[in-house]
């Protein structure tokens, strides 16, 4: 049996995006990747297919073959498809400038890579509108970042309260400190200043009780004589 009999051949695999959204006179990017289980050979080609909404007809636009790119020069297209592929990194992507309500349809990219030949090729749907709407996504994606972006708000807001009020409360700790150091100086002076004062008034107050015992007993003795005086004339 034949060598490719006992291993089936592995298809070529392309994907794009599923929807595109985009406005009048802008540019879309439309996205072409694949997968191939051969090497990138030179005779790989992109091909790219257009079908307008509401109608059966489909239009070749694009084709890539042998190194070189050719778009469509006569048709609805004709130079606004700009390609940006590299098949060597398994890119096939273009760029449509200048797009108007006609380019709304659907695309389809076909990568053929020989001898990897066999595989299905994909489609992604264009919508050009004047204004592209919001997707349900997008909101969804900015209501969440606002969310985030509240609570790292409210984050730091707590933050800075809480080392504002750990500031202040180490400030009144150092003041109060200072204050009772302050008093414990005032009464240390004030004891030794009373320790000092002592002697000084410590003299004349001894002076004083001197004088009182020294006059105490002198009284003491004249009143004892004149007790005597008398006992003798009697």
């Amino acid at each position: 049996l034949p060598s490719s009999a006992l291993s089936p051949a592995l298809a070529i695999e392309v994907y794009t995006d599923r929807e595109i959204q985009s406005n009048v006179g802008s540019k879309v990017h439309l996205s072409c990747t694949f997968w191939s289980s051969e090497w990138i050979s030179d005779d790989i080609s992109v091909s790219w297919h257009f079908q307008p909404d509401n109608s059966r007809d489909t239009y070749s636009i694009f084709h890539y073959a042998k190194g070189e790119a050719h778009e469509d020069d006569t048709g609805l297209f004709k130079d606004r498809i700009e390609w940006v592929g590299y098949p060597r990194s398994k890119d096939g992507s273009i760029v449509i400038h200048n797009l108007d309500y006609s380019d709304n349809g659907t695309y389809t990219c076909d990568v053929k890579n020989p001898p990897d030949v066999v595989g299905k090729s994909s489609y992604v749907h264009l919508l050009v509108y004047d204004k592209a709407p919001v997707r349900a996504g997008m909101v969804l994606g900015i209501i969440i970042g606002a969310a985030l972006i509240l609570v790292i708000i409210v984050a730091l807001l707590a933050y800075l309260i809480r080392y504002c009020w750990l500031r202040r409360q180490i400030r009144v700790q150092r003041e109060l400190s200072a204050l009772e150091r302050g008093k414990l100086h005032k009464l240390s002076k004030g004891s030794k200043g009373s320790r000092q004062a002592a002697p000084f008034f410590q003299a004349p107050l001894l002076s004083m009780l001197d004088q009182t015992r020294s006059f105490k007993s002198t009284s003491d003795k004249k009143s004892k004589g004149l007790g005597d005086s008398r006992k003798d004339r009697k």
